[in-house]
């Protein structure tokens, strides 16, 4: 998950898509219990990025999700070619990504 807050921090620190979609995958394969977890995720992202950096970017991704969740931030409406999705739908899906990571 993107954001522009995610940018605010650390121009040394700039993250792409595809490092910002590991780091995603990585707190996956590493949850709130696995030993080392800044670290491990460091290393999976690569791009020379630190457990303090990795660290920061979820902290970052957490403030975005709570402001999302409290409705500061209005849901997109996205609309895939061939199907319609709803407001519902897209507050379920961010539910279903927030159980995810806590």
């Amino acid at each position: 998950m993107a954001s522009s807050s995610l940018k605010k921090h650390d121009s040394n620190s700039c993250w792409t898509p595809k490092q910002n979609k590991v780091f995603e995958r990585a707190l996956a394969l590493y949850d709130k219990d696995t030993p080392d977890r800044w670290r491990n995720v460091a290393k999976a992202v690569g791009g020379n990025k630190t457990p303090e950096e990795v660290k920061r970017h979820y902290d970052i991704l957490l403030e975005d999700l709570r402001q999302i969740e409290s409705g500061q931030v209005p849901i997109p409406n996205y609309k895939s070619l061939g199907t319609t999705t709803t407001k519902v739908d897209e507050e379920e899906r961010l539910l279903k990504y927030l159980k995810l990571q806590w």
